[in-house]
C-alpha cells in the first residue's frame, strides 16, 4: 500500500480524553478511532493487526478440530430463561431492548446459551460427539466504567469456542489440548514468556473453577503471584494457605505482579445442558446430558495488551507476526527526484512479488517527519531509499525493535526479510 493513499493521519499530540497508553498510541498512529468511552472503531492499520491476530487464533482453533460459525448479536430471552440467567444479578452488564412487537431481546455479552441451544438440533447420539465450534463475535457489555483503552471495552471482538463431549474424560482431553493451543497463540503473538496459566473462580460464567491466561502487564487490572522459578502463578483470589499447601509451595517464594487477563477457559460439566434439556443417546441406548466446556479470548483486548507492552517513547513496536505490514519502505527525496522514485517503485514491486507486505511512504514530506511516523506506526523493518543509498548501491535498514541500522545489498535484504 502507498502511504499517500492511506486516509488516516498520525497525530503528535496525546488525546486529552485518553489515559491508557495502548489507546493513546493506537489513536496517534492511526490504528483506531475513539467513538466514546469504551467504544473504538478499527481503522485500516488497526484492522490489519486485528486480522493477523484473528488468523493466528483461528489456525489454532481449527487445529483442535473446531469449526467456525457466527451467531447473531440479538439474543432470545427465552433461551436465557432456561438457565435462569436472564435476570441473573451477577450478569449485570447486559444491554437489553425490545422489538417493535414488545418482545424482549438481549445484545450478546456471551453466547453459551444461544450456541448450546443451536447445537441441540444437531446432536442426538454418541455418534455426533464430540463437537467443537468457535466464532469471532462483537460482544456488548454495559461496563460501569470502561477503562484501559481497548483492554476493557463496552464493545469488543471475542473468540469464543465451545466443546460438547460425551463425558468428563473426553472433555478433559480436549480441555488440556485447548490449554496448549492457547499457549501457542500467546507464543506466536510474542507474549509467551509473559503469560501464565492460573486457576481462578469461575465467577459469573460458572460456579466451577476455571483457568485464566494472565500476561504480566503494568496496565493490567489483576494481581497474580508468580513463583520465583517462573513455572507457577496463582490468582490473588485463591492465593491462600490451602492452595499453597496443595501445590507444595511456600508463600515467601512468590512475588505479586500486575497482570492482564488475555484468555479464560471453563468447565461447565453437564449442569447447563441438563437445564436446557440437551441430552444424547449413548451406546447402550441410555439418555445422558452432554458435557460442556467454554473457551474465550478477547481479540481486541489481546491487541491492546500487545500495544501496551511492545512500545517505547517513540511509538508502537509490532512483531512480524501481527504487524500491519512487514516492511515500511521510506522514500527520501522530492517528488521531482525521479531516480529515487523509480528505485523505490522497483523495490516495492519486487517485495510484493516475493509475498512481502509493504507500506510505501511515498509522501512529499521531510525525512524527520517520515522517520517519526515510521517509529510511531511501529512496522518491524524500515527500508530507506534515497540519493545516498543509490550512490552506495545499498539500502538503509532499521530494525524497529532494536533500533539497529545497517547498510545492506539487495541480495542481503532478501535474505534478511525471509528469516
Amino acid at each position: 500500500m502507498k502511504q499517500s493513499q492511506l486516509f488516516t493521519k498520525t497525530r503528535k499530540e496525546v488525546p486529552a480524553d485518553e489515559s491508557a497508553k495502548n489507546a493513546q498510541l493506537l489513536i496517534r498512529a492511526g490504528f483506531i478511532s475513539k467513538e466514546f468511552a469504551g467504544v473504538y472503531s478499527m481503522l485500516p492499520l488497526g484492522l490489519r493487526v486485528l486480522n493477523n491476530i484473528k488468523n493466528i487464533v483461528a489456525e489454532e482453533m481449527e487445529r483442535l478440530g473446531s469449526q467456525e460459525i457466527i451467531m447473531s448479536t440479538l439474543q432470545n430471552k427465552e433461551v436465557w430463561e432456561m438457565t435462569d440467567r436472564w435476570d441473573d444479578e451477577k450478569a449485570d452488564i447486559w444491554f437489553k431492548s425490545k422489538l417493535k412487537n414488545g418482545t424482549d431481546v438481549g445484545f450478546g455479552w456471551s453466547h453459551e446459551e444461544p450456541i448450546t441451544n443451536m447445537m441441540r438440533a444437531h446432536i442426538a447420539s454418541y455418534h455426533d460427539l464430540p463437537r467443537y465450534v468457535h466464532q469471532f463475535q462483537n460482544k456488548l457489555r454495559n461496563e460501569t466504567r470502561a477503562k484501559s483503552g481497548i483492554m476493557r471495552c463496552r464493545e469488543f471482538i471475542m473468540k469464543d469456542m465451545y466443546s460438547y463431549c460425551i463425558d468428563e474424560a473426553e472433555h478433559m482431553d480436549f480441555y488440556n489440548k485447548a490449554i496448549e493451543a492457547y499457549l501457542n497463540i500467546y507464543r506466536k503473538v510474542g507474549l509467551g514468556d509473559l503469560t501464565y496459566v492460573t486457576s481462578a473462580s469461575g465467577g459469573v460464567f460458572t460456579d466451577k473453577f476455571s483457568h485464566e491466561f494472565q500476561t504480566i502487564c503494568e496496565a493490567g487490572e489483576d494481581i497474580i503471584y508468580v513463583h520465583k522459578d517462573g513455572t507457577v502463578a496463582i490468582n490473588e483470589e485463591i492465593f491462600n494457605e490451602e492452595t499453597l499447601q496443595n501445590l507444595g509451595k511456600k508463600k515467601e517464594d512468590f512475588e505479586a505482579k500486575k497482570a492482564a487477563e488475555v484468555g479464560n477457559i471453563f468447565t461447565f460439566g453437564t449442569g447447563k445442558c441438563e437445564q436446557m434439556d440437551f441430552f444424547f443417546t449413548d451406546k447402550e441406548g441410555n439418555k445422558k446430558p452432554v458435557f460442556l466446556g467454554s473457551y474465550g479470548i478477547g481479540v481486541t483486548r489481546l491487541m491492546g495488551v500487545i500495544a501496551e507492552i511492545f512500545s517505547d517513547d517513540k511509538g508502537l513496536v509490532w512483531s512480524r507476526a501481527v504487524a500491519p505490514f512487514a516492511v515500511h519502505l521510506v522514500e527520501l527525496g522530492s517528488v521531482e527526484d525521479t531516480t529515487v522514485r523509480a528505485e523505490a517503485q522497483k523495490l516495492y514491486d519486487e517485495l510484493l512479488t516475493e509475498g512481502i507486505e509493504v507500506l510505501w511512504d511515498d509522501r512529499d514530506l521531510r525525512a524527520g517527519e517520515k522517520f517519526a511516523d515510521s517509529d510511531l506506526i511501529g512496522i518491524p523493518t524500515r527500508i530507506v531509499v534515497s540519493s545516498k543509498t543509490l550512490a552506495s548501491g545499498t539500502f538503509e535498514v532499521k530494525d524497529r525493535a532494536t533500533g539497529e541500522v545497517s547498510m545492506v545489498s539487495r541480495a542481503e535484504l532478501s535474505s534478511m526479510l525471509k528469516n
